[in-house]
C-alpha cells in the first residue's frame, strides 16, 4: 500500500534583525506607577536602553510614580524591605527603626557602584536622548499638583486617554 503525503508550504522562520533599520518605527510606552527607589530604576533603565536602540520612548508617571518627577522627592526616593520577600531577609526586620535608611543607603551604593546615575540625572539623560515624559492628569489632580510643581523635563500633564492616543501602536510596560 502506498501513501501520498501532502506538504503544506513551508514558511521561513521569523529571525529578528538587529541592524539599525529594524529599530526605526518602534515605540515603547512605559507607565511608572511606583515611587520607591527599587521600582524607579526598572522603567528608567528600560527607557534608556530602548532609546539607545533607536526606539521611540514615552514615559507616563502616575500615582506613586509622581515621586519620580516631583522635585521634593525625586532625589530622595526610599527602599524598604517591609513587604518585599525578594530581599531574602526576615520580614520583621523591615519594621525595625532605621532599616529603611540602611536598605536605601545599601541600594544607592550598589547602583552607584555600577555607574548608574541617580533618578534626577537619569531622567535628564532620558530627556536629552529624546524620551518624552508625561504626568498623569488624575494623579496631579489627586495630589493638587500643577506643572509648576513637577520636574521641568515633563512635557505636560495629560489624561490617560491622551497618553494612549500618543502611544498608539507602542509596546506597553506597566511598572
Amino acid at each position: 500500500m502506498t501513501t501520498t503525503e501532502t506538504h503544506e508550504p513551508v514558511t521561513a522562520p521569523i529571525v529578528p534583525s538587529f541592524d539599525d533599520e529594524a529599530s526605526s518605527g518602534r515605540k515603547l510606552a512605559i507607565i511608572c506607577s511606583k515611587g520607591s527607589l527599587d521600582m524607579a530604576y526598572p522603567g528608567l533603565i528600560l527607557a534608556n536602553a530602548a532609546l539607545g536602540e533607536g526606539v521611540e520612548v514615552d514615559m507616563f508617571f502616575t500615582f506613586w510614580g509622581f515621586d519620580m518627577i516631583n522635585p521634593k522627592y525625586m532625589g530622595d526616593l526610599k527602599f524598604t524591605m517591609l513587604g518585599n520577600p525578594a530581599t531574602h531577609m526576615p520580614q520583621g526586620l523591615g519594621g525595625v527603626p532605621g532599616m529603611t535608611s540602611m536598605a536605601t543607603h545599601q541600594l544607592k551604593r550598589a547602583i552607584a557602584d555600577l555607574d548608574v546615575p541617580e533618578v534626577p540625572e537619569f531622567l535628564e539623560q532620558i530627556k536629552a536622548s529624546g524620551g518624552r515624559l508625561w504626568a498623569c492628569r488624575m494623579s496631579a489632580d489627586m495630589q493638587h499638583l500643577s506643572e509648576e510643581d513637577l520636574w521641568d523635563g515633563i512635557e505636560a500633564i495629560i489624561s490617560a486617554s491622551d497618553f494612549i492616543e500618543k502611544t498608539a501602536g507602542a509596546q506597553l510596560l506597566f511598572i
